[in-house]
This record gives C-alpha cells, structure tokens and sequence, in this order.
C-alpha cells in the first residue's frame, strides 16, 4: 500500500510516529515521509535516527492551516497524531487544548480535501468515550470531525477514519515511564491513584500495526476499536517494583476509574470482528457507502447487542502480573 506513496505524520517525533516511520523504512519503499511537528529539537534528534533520503522533516503546527496545507502537498496518506494529551494540563489550559485538538483537526482536514489526499486516519482515545475531561471531549469532537469530513468529500477520492485506542505501553506520559523513574530514584512506595482503577493496555507496536492494517480496511467513516486487554494499575506496580509498597493519592482532575472505548449508547451501529470492533458512523453519508458490516478488504462483522460497552471493567481480557512484566 505505502510503496511509492508520500506520507505525512502529524506529531511525527512522537512515540507513534517514531515507530510508525520504523516500520514504514523496513516493511515498505515509499516515495517520501514527512515529520509534521513543531518542535525543532525532537525533530534533530530524530533525523540522527531516520535519515534516509525519502525522509523529510516540517517544523510546523496543525493550527497553521497555511503551514499544514503546503506541508500536504502531494501527499497520499495522513496519519494525524498531532494532539495535546495530558488530562489534568487540558483542564487548567483549556483553549489551548481546543486550538490544537479540535482547530487543528479541521486544518488537516481542509487541507487533505485540498490536496487530494486519498485517506487519511486520525488517532484518537478511549477518553473520547463518554468523556469527562476537556481532553476526551476535543477528541469526541475531533473524532466525529473526520467522520464527518466524509460527507464534505463528497464524490471526491479522500477517505477519513479514526483509530480509537487505550494506554499504550511507555509512551510519553504513560505511567509506565513515570513509575520508573521513581524507581529508578529510589522511591520507597508508588502513588496510585485508586486502588481499583483500571486501563486497557496496547503496545506501541501493536497500536502501529493497527493503523497500517486500517488503511487497508478502510471505507471512510469509521471509528476503529481493537480488542486489547486491561490491566489493574495496582497490578502494573507489583509487576514493576515488587518490592515497594503503594499509596493511595486520589483520581487526579478529570481522571474516570475505568475507561470506555465502544459506549452502550453507539452500540446500535457498532460491529464486532475477529479481533476488533468498528463504531459506523452516525450520520448518513450521501456519496459513498453505509454498508459498515463489511470492510474494504471483504471481511464480516456482526451488529453487537444493544447496549453492550466495551469497557476496561468489565472486559473479559485482564494481564496477570507476569503478562505485565513480559510486555514492559
């Protein structure tokens, strides 16, 4: 699919984008991958890691339309992982989450629609479900922005969709690496927040893996769910430090208990397949397919129950304390 194909990342020097760029160098040949982002130094840093000459490095920020259009320029695919992600930094900052989250969803859609590009997928959260913080919402909102982007294609040959996924294993500002560094730093206990929260838990590779195999199933519209299991967070500190004790600190600003990633309420156009499930949008689209149940690639799903949720409580798939410590 990416041989001979220019791609662009938004928020490229993340930890997505840094993987994503690994697998695209190894697996395919591509005409030319742009970094999107706005910080210089990350993006130098980078360069010393990924310097082939497909490689192409943009300093910019998705809330320049004028920068993120000519960024775009014959480009054929987007993946938009450009976003401002820390909860309790979005509740004290507000606008600023709103500006990059949600204002500049709209540029890199403008500016895909602009430019042709044939499809685009923007990465989203579980806290986008039945948000409860400022953050999930400017994704729920950005979210229901690419599916609706669909429709404002119209008859021209661009595709949006969405890749909704859990924590993922180390990224920045996971707990993960938090706990570590309190380990490392001779910490006599770890904070937990409650003793009962729980998380659903992917592994960067296996995130990375689900966007490409999405391209392919792609029709435009859909919000895609994988299958993943959950971890209790006082199990990951046992699996990390055995050794030391927790203390409870309290659920931080705009934190829930447990997380959601297909709500009861969207389960009357949701499917279930092998290993995940696709929330169809909506809306109806005017130009292009409704037909969710099959995907571009001719695999089936099934309407799930109405009212079943996906959520981190009650998913049937938990890691003990011994799965945690293999995928760390």
């Amino acid at each position: 699919m990416f041989n001979n194909k220019q791609i662009l990342i938004t928020g490229g020097t993340g930890s997505f984008g840094k993987k994503f760029v690994k697998l695209l160098l190894k697996e395919y040949q591509p005409k030319r991958v742009i970094i999107y982002s706005r910080d210089e130094l990350k993006q130098y840093e980078m360069q010393q890691e990924f310097n082939q000459p497909c490689m192409r490095y943009f300093i910019g920020d998705v809330r320049d339309k004028q920068r993120i259009t000519m960024a775009m320029r014959g480009v054929d695919f987007v993946v938009h992982a450009a976003a401002l992600k820390q909860v309790p930094a979005a509740e004290y900052n507000p606008m600023e989450c709103i500006k990059t989250n949600i204002n500049g969803a709209e540029n890199v859609i403008d500016a895909a629609l602009y430019n042709n590009v044939k499809k685009v997928i923007a990465l989203s959260t579980d806290k986008a479900a039945n948000p409860i913080n400022l953050y999930g919402a400017t994704k729920l909102a950005s979210d229901k922005l690419f599916v609706a982007a669909n429709n404002i294609a119209g008859d021209q040959d661009t595709s949006f969709a969405v890749v909704r996924y859990g924590n993922v294993v180390g990224s920045r500002g996971s707990v993960v690496p938090f706990f570590q560094r309190l380990i490392d730093e001779g910490a006599e206990s770890l904070p937990i927040t409650h003793q009962d929260m729980t998380r659903f838990w992917i592994t960067l590779e296996q995130g990375v893996q689900f966007v490409v195999d999405n391209f392919n199933r792609m029709h435009g519209g859909e919000i895609y769910v994988p299958k993943i299991p959950s971890v209790k967070i006082v199990d990951l500190a046992k699996a990390m430090a055995p050794h030391l004790a927790t203390h409870i600190i309290g659920i931080r600003p705009g934190e829930k208990l447990h997380e959601v990633m297909c709500p009861a309420d969207d389960s009357y156009h949701t499917f279930e397949f092998d290993d995940h499930y696709v929330i169809a949008p909506s809306i109806s689209f005017s130009s292009r397919t409704n037909d969710f149940q099959k995907n571009a690639l001719g695999e089936g799903g099934k309407k799930v129950e109405l009212g079943m949720e996906y959520n981190s409580l009650s998913n049937p798939h938990y890691l003990t304390i011994e799965q945690i410590k293999e995928l760390r």
